[in-house]
């Protein structure tokens, strides 16, 4: 999964785009689990996925009302149709795509 900037969120919102948002910090050991997580699921679905260092970007926590990490958006024709931050499982994560993305 590449890690994204400000720009590349920017692009992937503006052309409504369907795919993952996924919201970590490198310090948190839940965070470290969601990743494996999601590079299962990568290999799994053809889907857009980007990874985002909230360090870097605060002010995208309060714009999309984030209360803490690991966080992912599902995206759907570039409009968020949910926060997950209970990852669970890799099963439960495509089940979760399936529902939202498909």
């Amino acid at each position: 999964m590449n890690e994204w900037n400000r720009t590349d969120l920017s692009a992937f919102l503006e052309k409504k785009a369907t795919g993952l948002v996924y919201f970590y910090t490198p310090m948190c050991g839940t965070c470290q689990v969601a990743s494996k997580m999601l590079q299962v699921i990568e290999q799994l679905v053809e889907l857009d996925m980007g990874k985002m260092n909230l360090n870097f970007y605060p002010d995208l926590a309060r714009d999309f009302a984030i209360e803490s990490v690991p966080c992912l958006l599902f995206v759907q024709a570039g409009k968020i149709k949910e926060t997950l931050y209970a990852f669970q499982s890799v099963p439960f994560l495509l089940e979760k795509i399936k529902q939202h993305l498909s």
